[in-house]
């Protein structure tokens, strides 16, 4: 037991976040800063439209609801930190709050990706199925399957975070990132990370590969419908509201295969670093300018809402 207590004296860990370019905190400063006020006002103008509007009570807008208050977690969790450290010459966190932040951040990059597959499976109902979709789609079945979303993933963070909390850390430690993140933490951990590391494939291989097969299969499906449709105002329609999805799968899954569907053994640390970017601050920004600019009914819904959106 003694041994134990002695192998687990790290208290708190050190984000060695962009310190190995001191030029560049000022500008990566200023870009972090605009990134996260754009990604937090954006989804919360987004969740204010549709909350407030019922013509936006539709199965579509109560996913993007759902979507925009992920973008706001995974966003909260990691940009304070990220511009704390761009700051301070040292950026340490407490061994809790790397956990806490651990979780929040899986939590929603997982819930995140499924949801992305929900989100498809809405559009296949609605454009394949467009006679069944009201009662395929209703309130109670769109209610549980976001439920169901969160909770899955609420469980799966907290087992991957309970294998975490297992782990000996001896030091040393300093994580090479700019937020706490389970490859990096497991490269600093003293005891046998065998479990955590089978974990962390089957979650690449559900959360990534499987939901991105789902994803390309429910397209394949509405891509096939749209090319059958008669009227090229009908297929213009059709595209034009898969296209703002789409554009965020893509996005997303980039970033997601770019840095984590890899064995822990050939973790990068600037390849992981800048798909933290893209997907805990460029995606959660540019999440509500996608489905806004593209979408009129949001955009009318702002300027309904808020008089500004008017000029």
């Amino acid at each position: 037991i003694l041994s134990r207590l002695n192998q687990t004296l790290v208290t708190k860990f050190v984000l060695q976040g962009f310190s190995e370019h001191p030029e560049h905190h000022a500008l990566l400063f200023s870009c972090f800063l605009s990134l996260c006020s754009v990604a937090l006002t954006g989804n919360t103008l987004i969740i204010l439209a549709i909350a407030l509007n019922s013509g936006l009570h539709t199965p579509m807008y109560f996913f993007l609801f759902n979507l925009a208050t992920m973008d706001i977690i995974c966003a909260s969790s990691v940009m304070p930190k990220a511009l704390e450290g761009l700051v301070l010459e040292e950026n340490s966190i407490s061994y809790g709050g790397c956990m806490a932040q651990l979780y929040f951040l899986t939590w929603a990059a997982s819930s995140e990706l499924l949801l992305l597959t929900v989100m498809a499976y809405d559009r296949y109902a609605a454009i394949c199925h467009p006679l069944h979709y009201s009662t395929a789609m209703s309130k109670a079945f769109c209610g549980t399957l976001a439920a169901g979303v969160w909770a899955l993933c609420a469980f799966n963070t907290a087992v991957r975070a309970g294998l975490m909390l297992r782990l000996d850390f001896c030091g040393p430690d300093v994580i090479t990132h700019f937020f706490c993140e389970v490859p990096p933490l497991l490269l600093l951990s003293c005891s046998s990370t065998y479990v955590n590391s089978i974990m962390l494939v089957l979650a690449d291989a559900f959360y990534g590969i499987l939901n991105f097969l789902m994803t390309i299969v429910s397209y394949g499906f509405i891509i096939s419908s749209i090319l059958k449709m008669r009227t090229a105002e009908g297929k213009k329609k059709a595209f034009s509201i898969c296209s703002s999805h789409l554009i965020v799968v893509g996005m997303y899954y980039t970033a997601v295969f770019y840095a984590y569907i890899s064995p822990v053994s050939s973790y990068s640390t600037e390849k992981s670093k800048l798909a933290g970017v893209l997907y805990t601050m460029l995606s959660p920004t540019l999440n509500p300018l996608i489905y806004t600019l593209r979408n009129a009914e949001v955009k009318a819904a702002l300027r309904k809402l808020f008089p500004f959106f008017r000029n």
